[in-house]
Order: structure tokens, then sequence, then C-alpha cells
């Protein structure tokens, strides 16, 4: 039986990395976290210092840590890691030194590339080995215009000297001192280079965006017995027994293991993934097809709808335009009035993701009159966040043809009461928020103790963690909802016109 205490979750976001540990039923014992800067070089461009993602892992590891008795310090059973999904960096293998900034899932530098591949024809060979739109979200452009654009790094390449890895490789590399270059499943899946069928690096796709086989992490299940982190950081000796991107580690924390079920996570972006079970579900509206975390050798099938911009229209308010002052400001705004007296937002700020995935279009406020105030421009702002999910969801169920009766929430977001109510009202369905809202961070914990034998079976983690804080019972009458929803798809067909 195993007697130690505590499992650590490393959770590796787009604007902070945060470390949380728990036990084995389910509490959270301490947690850490810390932001780091956002780097954006030209309009559409988003970057992040590799060396901000790793320091700041390593110290929210720290202060996680100091939160625990001391006796409890060494009661660490071992580590998983989750991470922002898309993000690419590549690096020397000697050194360890970037050649470049990490390059933001968000970026659309590469957009115009993706271009000129749609007009060769060749985005029906993406979707077909690796479910993917062709787009510049995912990874396989962002390496290739690093290769391309920083002074001598495809010659180097080329020469063997340097490897790439999404931010789960970056940081197992570093952490175990070098010595693991690997990745699991999820997050090969997100790099339009691996083929989700055969569950191999694709030559074909290698070869067309010019990227050496020298450069690729292993690819092992997400449950996984990766390495031991470096003695010389905290949580030396400690094994890190899961690897898995954010969206498909909240997937398994929400125990949407079975086909049918359905999670949404509130994040910086919009996450919307079902489990199809052990065969794929080709889209036709406009969602991409890709792995799921598991603990077997041959994961599920997910079919997935990313929505660029989420809880980040909240960050903007905050942060560009002043109109609030902390995020949960926007709840007490919203509550003042009884609607958004027809204002819409739609807020394309890097184009739209699915179903539309429409690089060009560009935010847009609908519906302004002189009535219109703060309060009217905050909900606007809330009500887009449910009005973008309700898009994905209506793509789910015409894909799968399956009637969904609800829908698991988790992320930053759905801590706001009124925007998950008002989900629940646009959707129909009730919506269900978890005990434990961390979800993508118990999700990798789940993964690493399962691994280890922290936790005797996936029953009895479904037995012990699998509780609801709060359910949302839709109360919108159906014509109201369609003339919100009428005024929504108005919005975004005039964003989208060109």
């Amino acid at each position: 039986m195993n007697s130690k205490k505590h499992i650590i979750s490393l959770d590796q976001g787009t604007t902070s990395s945060r470390c949380i540990i728990f036990d084995k039923v389910g509490n959270i014992v301490a947690k850490s976290q810390k932001e780091f800067p956002q780097i954006y070089p030209q309009p559409g461009w988003v970057e992040h210092n590799p060396y901000d993602i790793l320091e700041t892992q390593k110290a929210v590891v720290a202060g996680a840590l100091k939160k625990l008795p001391v006796a409890e310090r060494s009661q660490v059973d071992c580590a998983g890691i989750t991470n922002q999904r898309e993000t690419v960096i590549v690096w020397d293998k000697f050194t360890g030194k970037p050649v470049y900034n990490a390059i933001v899932w968000q970026c659309r530098r590469t957009a115009d590339y993706c271009s000129i591949l749609k007009k060769e024809g060749y985005d029906a060979v993406i979707y077909q080995k690796t479910g993917l739109k062709l787009d510049a979200y995912f990874s396989a452009t962002k390496i290739k215009w690093i290769l391309d654009n920083v002074s001598g790094a495809r010659n180097d390449a080329e020469a063997g000297k340097l490897i790439f890895g999404t931010v789960d490789t970056f940081l197992l590399w570093h952490l175990t001192g070098g010595r693991v270059h690997a990745t699991d499943y999820t997050n090969a899946s997100r790099t339009m280079l691996f083929n989700i069928h055969t569950l191999e690096w694709d030559e074909e796709l290698l070869n067309k965006f010019g990227i050496p086989r020298s450069m690729l992490p292993i690819v092992y299940p997400s449950s996984y017995e990766y390495g031991v982190i470096d003695d010389a950081l905290p949580c030396g000796g400690i094994p890190i027994n899961a690897l898995a991107g954010d969206q498909q580690s909240a997937l398994f924390g929400q125990f949407c293991v079975t086909p049918g079920t359905i999670k949404n996570t509130y994040g910086t972006g919009c996450f919307m993934l079902m489990n199809t079970g052990d065969k794929p579900v080709a889209s036709h509206s406009g969602l991409i097809t890709t792995l799921a975390a598991s603990t077997g050798s041959r994961p599920d099938y997910v079919l997935e709808g990313s929505v660029f911009i989420g809880g980040a229209v909240v960050q903007w308010l905050r942060d560009e335009l002043k109109m609030i002052r902390i995020a949960r400001e926007s709840e007490e705004c919203a509550l003042k009035v009884s609607d958004t007296n027809g204002v819409y937002m739609v807020p394309a700020f890097v184009g739209l993701g699915a179903p539309y995935w429409d690089s060009e279009a560009r935010g847009m406020l609908c519906g302004l009159t002189r009535g219109a105030k703060r309060e009217h421009f905050v909900r606007a702002c809330l009500e887009a966040i449910a009005f973008q999910s309700y898009d994905v969801f209506s793509a789910m169920q015409a894909d799968t043809g399956l009637k969904i009766e609800e829908l698991a929430v988790d992320g930053g977001a759905s801590a706001n009461n009124f925007l998950m109510q008002f989900q629940a009202d646009i959707l129909g369905i009730q919506v269900k928020r978890p005990a434990v809202t961390e979800t993508t961070a118990l999700g990798a914990c789940l993964l690493a103790g399962l691994k280890s034998g922290f936790f005797s079976s996936f029953k009895e983690t479904e037995q012990v963690f699998l509780k609801f804080a709060r359910i949302y019972e839709p109360s919108m009458d159906e014509k109201n909802r369609r003339k919100i929803l009428n005024g929504w798809e108005n919005a975004v067909r005039r964003v989208r016109a060109k």
C-alpha cells in the first residue's frame, strides 16, 4: 500500500504558472501561482520568454511546498505536468538555451503561410492525418517559422543540435536535468505533425514543414514514468508520472472517460471537449479530432472546439480598458442591468476559432446606442464567452447526432455565477460545476497517482472526487433565447464580412 500523502500538479498556463498539491481524498492542501509577462512584438503576435515559464514553475513548486508542514514535505509521492498546448520552444540540446522566445498558441504570425497551403489543397491531408484544421493555432508552422527566421537555426537543427517541444517537453527536459526529451499523445496530437491513427510522427508532414526528425521528442501515454526531478531542484528525486495538455487533463479530471461525456473549460480561451471513445469522429462542422489523456497505451478520441478569447476578454476589460479593477467585478457589473441594451461584443482579437476558423476576423462591438453604458459593455463581454461556447456546442451536436443533456464546466471564469447561469440558459441544458474546480491540475494528479499506485483504481478516484458544488438549471424562455441568439449570429456575420 502506498504510504505517501501528496501528489504535486504542475499546471503551466498561458498567463501564469501554478503548483497545486492534492491529498488522497481530493483536498487541495497547498497551492502557489505566479503570473509572467505576455510579449506582443507585432499585432497578432504572441510570445513568452521560455525562462519566465521555467523559473515561475520552479518558484511555485517551492512556494507550495513551503505551505506544507515541514514533516509532510517529504511525503510527496510523484508529480504530474499539465500545460498550455500548441505553444512551442526550440532549444539547444547541449546547453538548454532557447534559440527564440516561445511562440504561443494564440500567435497568428503564420496565418499567411497557412493560407498558401490551403490554396494548395493541403488542408485535407492535414485533417486526414492529424484531425486538425490547417491553422496558425497549431505548432508545426510555428516551428518552421523559427527555423526559417532565426539566424543559424535551420543549419543547427539539421546538424542535430536543436530540439523542440511543447511546454510540457521543455519543462520535463529541464526538470530532469536534460535527461528526458519526451511528450505524451495529447500534446503530440496538437503539433500538426502527429498521425492520430498510427500514433506516430508523420514523415510526409515533417518533410512538408521542413522539420528534421532529430528535433522530435519521444511520445508516450499520458500516464507514464517519464523521469525523476533533478536533485538540485525542489522535490528532487520525485518521479514525474504524467504529462497531459491542459484541456485533455481537464477532461480526465472531470471524469469524462466514456463516449458522449463533455466538458468546457473557461480559461484564457474556452475549450469544449467530448470523449468519442475508440473511434475518431470526423467533423463536418468546424471542429477538430484529437486524442484524450488516458492511463492505457491506446488513448480514446476526442472532438474539440477551441474559442481563442474566453476569460481573456475579462483581462482586457481589467488591464487595457480599466473598466473593472478585479475580474470578479465583471459579475457585479453584469447583474446591475437586465440585459445588454442590444450591445454585442465579438472578441475576435486574434481571429475566430471553432467553428469558424477565420484568421482575418477582428473584434467588433455591435448595437451601440446612446443608452449604452459601462455595465452593458461588461455584460456583453461576458455573454460573448457563452455565445462562442454555444457555437461550439451546436457544432458538436451536429457532428455526433447526440442530444447532450449536461455540460461539465471548470476554469477560472466558471466561478462567475452570472456567466454560468447565462450559459445554461443559452444552451438550454444543465451546467454542472464540480466541487474541485481545479480540474486541469486534478487530471494531472489522477494520471500520475494512478500510475504510481497512490490511487488504487479509477473507480476509487471517481467516488472520492466527482462531486458538484453547483448545478445551473436553464430558466430562459425559448422566444427570448432565440431572439438573443439571432442578435449574436448577426454580430458574427458582421465581423466576418469581407
